[in-house]
């Protein structure tokens, strides 16, 4: 009787320690999560171009949680001034960010 309990005990125990394991919800990439974000301000865009434009642009989350752009590394002026224009203080959800700290994304307007 005392191994059947014991056997008993074990076995609820286990099965406890799977459902609490299975129910951890997968942790959201913060990186993944702040680079979704960008691209839906920088989605809609009117831009008529002949061949693709880039630019690198680095920028810092300021302590209310809003994009501040530090620079924009393109040679076309109107892609910088939309990319200021879009992103800066613009405010980012639910990422885990260091105050302070550079950022730097890649940025492509295709054809």
């Amino acid at each position: 009787m005392r191994k059947i309990s014991l056997v008993l005990v074990a076995a609820t125990m286990f099965a406890a320690v799977n459902v609490s394991a299975n129910s951890n919800a997968e942790p959201v990439n913060p990186t993944k999560n702040l680079s979704t974000q960008i691209h839906q301000l920088l989605e809609s865009n009117s831009f008529d171009v002949e061949e693709d434009l880039t630019a690198k642009v680095q920028f810092t989350i300021n302590k209310d949680g809003e994009i501040v752009v530090l620079s924009v590394d393109t040679v076309n002026d109107s892609l910088e001034g939309f990319v200021k224009g879009r992103l800066n203080y613009k405010k980012v959800d639910d990422i885990d960010f260091k105050e302070g700290r550079t950022y730097t994304v890649p940025v492509r307007i295709a054809v």
